[in-house]
């Protein structure tokens, strides 16, 4: 059975133990490989990711595609990474010499 991308919008995705991840909001596509890369959930699972925040599912984790979505692979839950801020730096190196 063929899907059309433009069906896959609105699915819900559901991963492998069934677990309602979100829906699908876009698709992502590689044009020169002519071949659907991703599929984009908007507002995800606050229990699956932190936050609820946007995710792209590769789509070789795609198991099947019906009426829903089934992953065959999920992480058990997204964490956000925190990057360090970086030190302010000091007043003399921001300000310009003044002479």
């Amino acid at each position: 059975m063929l899907v059309e991308m433009t069906e896959l919008m609105g699915r819900q995705i559901y991963t492998p133990d069934g677990r309602l991840l979100g829906e699908v909001d876009n698709v992502i596509v590689d044009v020169e490989a002519a071949k659907i890369d991703g599929i984009y959930v908007d507002e995800s699972s606050p229990m699956l990711v932190e936050d609820s925040r946007p995710t792209n599912v590769p789509y070789r984790w795609v198991s099947a595609v019906n009426d829903v979505v089934l992953l065959k692979y999920f992480p058990k839950r997204v964490s956000v990474k925190k990057t360090p801020a970086r030190p302010a730096k000091a007043a003399e190196e921001l300000a310009p010499a003044v002479r």
